[in-house]
């Protein structure tokens, strides 16, 4: 007979659904700026914020963006990874969202509602980690 309680037997699927869905989110982000070439953009609006080595948080944030969504997909580092997005959509809301209100579109625009959703979900998904992606995968 098993004893060992099902939590621990197996991973919670639904908890690695939920933090490969964050992974893709902000993955997205630092993908899209390498991709575009417009780190060196952000660079700049960083800098007109009084932003000290502004592009070299600009690209510290998207090289960020893209391993740690890496990490935080197959489960490797999640806490670390998911304080220093914390920290940095945190920043997003003082700098550009918070002064636009609550709402990204309809009753508002650019809002902080989504960088609140992102944090909230990175809070959950750093005190709920368990397991990294391989193991969901190995045989029982």
């Amino acid at each position: 007979m098993n004893d060992t309680p099902p939590a621990v037997a197996r991973p919670d699927c639904a908890l690695l659904g939920f933090r490969l869905l964050i992974a893709l989110l902000i993955g997205i982000h630092g993908w899209y700026r390498l991709h575009a070439g417009t780190s060196s953009g952000f660079g700049d609006w960083l800098a007109t914020q009084g932003i000290p080595l502004a592009h070299a948080v600009a690209w510290g944030v998207t090289i960020g963006e893209v391993v740690g969504s890496a990490c935080l997909a197959i489960g490797v580092c999640v806490r670390p990874f998911a304080l220093l997005f914390m920290a940095i959509y945190a920043m997003g809301i003082v700098l550009v969202h918070a002064p636009e209100g609550w709402f990204v579109v309809g009753a508002g625009r650019n809002g902080m509602e989504y960088s609140v959703l992102l944090i909230g979900s990175l809070t959950l998904v750093a005190l709920r980690i368990r397991t990294p992606l391989w193991h969901a995968f190995r045989s029982r």
